[in-house]
């Protein structure tokens, strides 16, 4: 997995890419095929917000966030990805399901109307 950080309009500190850094990992714990991880920090007039966007196959989950704290801009987005991700696991799964249900209950029905 890629990991990429940018700031703008300030210069970031060391514990700040940790604690990102940190926080970003917690999302290979619901999905292991995350491919590229960005995360973009604003630093604004009274606003800290926190932008991470996700590519995993197919598609690019994103989440933003603004608060007047860094670190809980950056925890709520991460939250967020964490309930996208969550929910794109189980479009995965269900997809998967679907379709071996109907293969399955096709494969029936022609070998029911084969045996007529």
């Amino acid at each position: 997995m890629r990991f990429n950080i940018t700031a703008r309009r300030f210069k970031l500190s060391e514990e700040l890419k940790e604690y990102t850094q940190i926080e970003a990992s917690r999302l290979k714990k619901y999905y292991d095929g995350i491919i590229d991880t960005e995360v973009i920090l604003g630093w604004e007039k009274k606003t800290r917000s926190a932008e991470i966007k996700i590519a995993v196959f197919g598609t690019l989950l994103t989440a933003k966030e603004g608060s007047d704290d860094m670190k809980l801009a950056i925890r709520q987005a991460v939250d967020k990805l964490e309930r996208q991700l969550i929910k794109y696991k189980d479009k995965l799964r269900g997809f998967d399901r679907e379709k071996a249900v109907e293969s399955s209950s096709f494969k029936e029905e022609a070998g029911i109307a084969r045996g007529k």
